[in-house]
């Protein structure tokens, strides 16, 4: 009986402290932990941009000098120029015998070959991960590959009696760093090398003279070696303000998530600023706190005292008295008379009360003054009353605390920096998704150019081989001019939309059924005179988990690519193929992004009400240039409101964590007290009354080792006692009657 009293209290007790621990700890701060960590998010996903294109720089010169075919009798000078000439972003480029490290061919700027060991470089297996140098005062990235020539390819200078060999050269492009895409008014970006030195600037609109802080960049490089420079590990940091306007900045390293990358060993590292209006107005949960807190306390205390008085010390008296009416009924004698002679007080309500009133009725039984005594039906409230009247007064304090008190007010407590760094983050989504798409027409292009005056057989070894190499496709198939499939590798095309477009570029080929089919599409030259496979446009179905895994984020929520109706077509978590958004706000944020297809479009952001609370919301469209851009599709994101670091949301979700820690343990200890006490006790009321009222042929069986089980032992004794006199009071009542009869009747 006591532990369940005794742990209510405490377990109230504690959730008084918790209270007064969590709000008190909640209070704004000049610049919320929202903003900073949104900064953070935004230097991460900047990071993820430029390590995309870096490794993409790298396998494009890589793949360029894969695919390579050397004809006729090549020169270093030639080949060089067949593998520059089509990338522009090159700025020079160099080839070296693999063997000796020898300068064959250059061109271009001057490349920085200091410290390159070209045998040591093309010892290993795999790619060769590209390095950051210094040429002519500028920085520049050195990417590598190796470039095979097949034995039958000499040049004019090799011995003609020389058995020709397979040759092994090592090319070495130069080339800037990646431009930054900032987004955001006001956000400056920079990469940052090991040093701390800005390698690449760029800003977004008109940036605070406070943003330019000096010492942000050596902080973040400091942060960034810390926490080692093959991670992709990343932070916040405050700078200094201009007025009310201080600066917050995020670094971020480009590093490979996982395992060994191409940018692994650069020490670049991403640093975004951008100075946001402080907090002024002071939000303080103290006194709210410590009135909660001591309103349980005295709830606690008061229940405490409640259940000592009304269950515990009645309940005790009652065992005290069953256990001395049980020890005189099995007792002769003097024992037995000073046993049974005290009246049975009667304490209490309800079911103690019910079973004090038939103790007594036994006592007088066992002293012969009574015979049984037959009970009214319970009438009046018992002790699941005081249950229930227990709960609701728990439930008065904790049902409040849950539904009303420090209600979140989200269209005031999400400050507009949190807002605009959502709508940067949604921009950012977009521009990877953009990035992702136009490398895969990238990639069909170059398929597409290799394909030209090509038997059906070479034609398909080409797609297989795509096929392998470029993972994001899961079909690639050619249209002729009817729109008939004429060669396929891969998957069962998913397309039910049968055309045959100009041009080239990005676009879905269905418009219902379970998966999206999204594809890029590129033309295939004719060559005169040659009869290839009868394909004029090539396919390729990209799939759609690909795009799927650029969309999710940390801190990001939930994001959708829709097409132009607002329809589905990926998502970072389930969805069904071209439903629309899950809420009406969003498909009209959706559309505000973007007014029609081919239009430039404008990303916007807002909080909104849904069925599943507030939530920070931003759309963009997807691309204002290149393959994609005439599509009209746009990234949708929403971030719930309770997920971000504000002192409103925080206060609400800690006000709600006490109210519903309060209503589970009073709910929890009023159950188990229920068990182990009230039930038991309504159960002895009806037996003992019973007993009380002649039965004498029913066993208490004690249930429970307690209190309760204690009355229920002390009262089969009585029953035990009482149904012994009854025996023996029948078997002396024969003996009786003949000691009645006449004297004459016997002798007669």
């Amino acid at each position: 009986m006591r532990p369940p009293i005794v742990l209510l209290v405490l377990l109230l007790l504690a959730v008084a402290v918790l209270t007064v621990v969590g709000l008190g700890d909640v209070h704004s701060e000049r610049v919320p932990p929202a903003v900073l960590n949104s900064e953070q998010q935004i230097a991460a996903d900047t990071a993820l941009s430029v390590r995309t294109t870096i490794d993409v720089e790298a396998s494009t010169v890589r793949r360029t000098a894969e695919a390579y075919t050397a004809t006729g009798t090549p020169t270093p000078a030639s080949t060089l120029k067949a593998l520059t000439a089509a990338n522009k972003a090159d700025l020079g480029g160099a080839l070296l015998d693999a063997h000796t490290g020898k300068l064959l061919a250059s061109g271009g700027e001057s490349v920085s070959l200091a410290g390159v060991d070209a045998a040591q470089l093309t010892s290993g297996r795999g790619g060769i991960p590209p390095r950051l140098v210094t040429s002519n005062g500028a920085r520049r990235l050195l990417y590598f590959a190796r470039v095979t020539l097949p034995a039958q390819a000499v040049d004019a200078n090799q011995d003609q009696n020389q058995v020709p060999t397979e040759r092994q050269w090592l090319l070495v492009v130069s080339e800037a760093l990646p431009a930054l895409t900032t987004f955001g008014d006001g956000r400056t970006a920079q990469v940052l090398d090991a040093s701390g030195k800005a390698l690449v600037t760029t800003s977004r609109g008109v940036a605070s003279p406070a943003v330019a802080d000096s010492a942000l960049p050596g902080t973040a490089s400091r942060a960034a070696s810390a926490s080692g420079r093959d991670s992709d590990a990343s932070g916040s940091l405050t700078g200094s303000a201009t007025g009310v306007r201080p600066t917050v900045a995020g670094w971020a390293q480009v590093a490979s998530t996982t395992g060994p990358g191409d940018t692994d060993g650069l020490g670049l590292v991403v640093l975004t600023s951008r100075a946001v209006p402080a907090t002024t107005a002071a939000a303080d949960y103290s006194s709210f706190a410590l009135e909660a807190a001591g309103a349980l306390a005295g709830i606690a205390l008061l229940l405490g005292l409640v259940l000592n008085l009304l269950v515990q010390r009645p309940l005790l008296r009652l065992y005290l008295s069953a256990g001395r009416l049980a020890r005189g009924a099995t007792e002769d004698g003097p024992a037995e008379t000073a046993e049974l002679s005290r009246p049975v007080p009667v304490h209490g309500f309800g079911e103690l009360a019910r079973i004090g009133r038939a103790l007594e009725s036994l006592r007088r039984q066992l002293l012969g003054e009574s015979g049984p005594q037959e009970f009214p039906a319970p009438r009046g409230p018992g002790y699941r009353a005081l249950a229930a009247f227990v709960l609701l007064l728990v439930a008065g304090w904790a049902v409040p605390m849950i539904f009303v008190l420090n209600r979140a007010d989200t269209a005031t407590s999400v400050p507009a920096p949190v807002i605009a760094n959502q709508q940067a983050r949604a921009e950012l989504a977009a521009n990877r998704v953009r990035q992702s798409l136009d490398q895969s027409y990238a990639d069909l292009s170059d398929v597409a150019t290799s394909l030209p005056g090509k038997n059906r057989a070479a034609q398909t070894d080409d797609l297989r081989h795509a096929l392998t190499k470029h993972k994001q496709y899961r079909s690639l198939y050619l249209l002729d001019r009817s729109g008939a499939i004429t060669l396929r590798v891969g998957d069962t095309p998913l397309r039910t939309l049968v055309h045959v477009p100009d041009g080239g570029g990005v676009t879905t080929v269905n418009t219902s059924g379970r998966i999206p089919a999204i594809a890029a599409y590129a033309q295939v030259r004719a060559v005169k005179g040659k009869t290839g496979a009868a394909g004029v446009v090539l396919f390729g179905e990209i799939d759609v988990k690909t795009l799927n895994s650029t969309l999710a984020r940390p801190h990001l929520g939930s994001v959708w690519v829709t097409d132009a109706d607002c329809r589905v077509l990926a998502a970072s978590l389930g969805y069904r193929a071209f439903q629309a958004l899950p809420d009406a706000g969003l498909t009209r944020l959706a559309r505000a992004a973007q007014s029609a297809p081919g239009t430039a479009g404008t990303a916007t952001s807002t909080v909104l009400s849904s069925s599943s609370g507030p939530s920070v919301d931003a759309a963009a469209p997807l691309a204002q240039n290149g393959p994609t851009a005439r599509l009209g599709w746009r990234v949708v994101t929403a971030e719930p409101a309770a997920a971000l670091q504000l002192p409103a949301v925080q206060a609400q979700q800690r006000t709600m964590l006490a109210g519903i820690l309060g209503l589970a343990f009073g709910a929890a200890c009023l159950g188990w007290l229920h068990v182990v006490v009230f039930r038991p006790l309504r159960s002895v009321a009806a037996l003992i009354e019973k007993l009380a009222g002649g039965d004498r042929r029913t066993v208490l069986h004690p249930v429970n080792h307690d209190e309760v089980g204690s009355v229920t032992r002390s009262l089969e004794l009585i029953r035990q006692a009482l149904a012994e006199r009854g025996r023996a009071d029948r078997s002396a009542q024969p003996a009786d009657l003949f000691q009645s009869w006449p004297e004459n009747t016997l002798q007669r």
